[in-house]
């Protein structure tokens, strides 16, 4: 019991500092909302697409993480779009609200074999606070330091950039977020001064008769402060009827790259658009000790696609086809 409850202690405090790093990544992008994992997305499928998404960690813990996020983004231009995100992040005493300006430009390599690339930028603006107001004494110390009066908070600025390379049905994409460095201070602790986070998505999309798709992927993500890495693996069916509306269900597996049997999550998906509508469900079991504590992690996604139509640059069409209609 006393291992478990230091496990949990070890997590908790993993999850506060990487919330400074970077926005936790689960499986948001799978609900057809590829503009999370990067600003290259953006513009792609000619549609405004509006997703907002809200995510429970670890059910059954108090204080557990919780995340509430919106992204949009629109074709703008000839070859580019621009997308907006906000999210707010809460996790015991420490709260994260941030924003996302993104822009991406589109290029066709060639016309006959469907080569394409594009290229993203995106602002970052990130307010991280420690909410010393809901501080509480412990058994051992029952009043609280006296010494913490201050707000603890900073304000941080940064860059994501990063390249997809599309090839018919095909597409691999790497992203770099928070390009820029941190200041430290040597005297106040331990922290990473490096808050660059590398990412890697690629998948295809496999079309059969009868209007449906299979599509596996693989997303990657490594941390350079401590080369913590993990890769996700995901595969979906979608199913099309002839107004174009669409259901599919999926699953995703991620693990640590160096215990790739020992899965950290695994979990089925669902999800379906019917007109401008869309809905999206997923739950994700915990596979370590934590899963004795908790009923694992679930997130919804609603959202909204307008303005679809037939895109006027082959670069910017959507991965996702069915006679005329364009997805992302």
């Amino acid at each position: 019991m006393k291992n478990s409850i230091k496990l949990l202690i070890l997590i908790f405090a993993f999850q506060t500092q990487a919330q400074e790093l970077n926005l936790p990544v689960f499986t948001q992008y799978l609900a057809d909302n590829d503009y999370v994992v990067s600003p290259t997305f953006a513009g792609i499928g000619d549609n405004f697409r509006i997703r907002a998404n809200g995510l429970m960690q670890w059910v059954g813990i108090t204080n557990a993480p919780q995340n509430q996020a919106i992204y949009a983004d629109i074709r703008a231009a000839y070859r580019s779009g621009v997308g907006v995100s906000a999210y707010n992040d809460r996790n015991g005493n420490t709260r994260q609200q941030g924003l996302k300006l993104s822009y991406a430009h589109h290029l066709t390599l060639d016309y006959k074999s469907r080569q394409y690339l594009s290229l993203g930028l995106s602002y970052n603006l990130n307010s991280f606070r420690i909410e010393i107001e809901n501080f509480n004494g412990t058994f051992e110390n029952p009043i609280v330091d006296p010494t913490i009066t201050d707000d603890r908070s900073v304000l941080n600025n940064n860059f994501d950039v990063g390249a997809l390379y599309r090839f018919k049905d095909a597409w691999l994409s790497i992203n770099a977020n928070n390009i820029l460095g941190k200041d430290i201070d040597n005297f106040e602790g331990i922290e990473p001064n490096s808050l660059l986070n590398i990412q890697g998505y690629a998948g295809y999309v496999f079309k059969s008769k009868g209007y449906s798709q299979f599509e596996p992927s693989v997303y990657y993500q490594l941390y350079t402060s401590d080369q913590r890495s993990s890769t996700d693996i995901n595969l979906k069916y979608r199913k099309f009827n002839n107004r174009n509306d669409f259901y599919w269900i999926g699953g995703s597996y991620r693990f640590l790259n160096d215990q790739i049997m020992q899965p950290l999550n695994i979990g089925p998906m669902v999800g379906l658009k019917k007109g401008v509508f869309y809905f999206a469900y997923a739950y994700q079991i915990t596979l370590n000790e934590l899963s004795t504590f908790n009923t694992g992690t679930h997130a919804v996604t609603i959202g909204f696609d307008f303005l679809q139509e037939l895109s006027e640059c082959e670069c910017t069409e959507g991965k996702y086809k069915q006679g005329n209609k364009l997805f992302q």
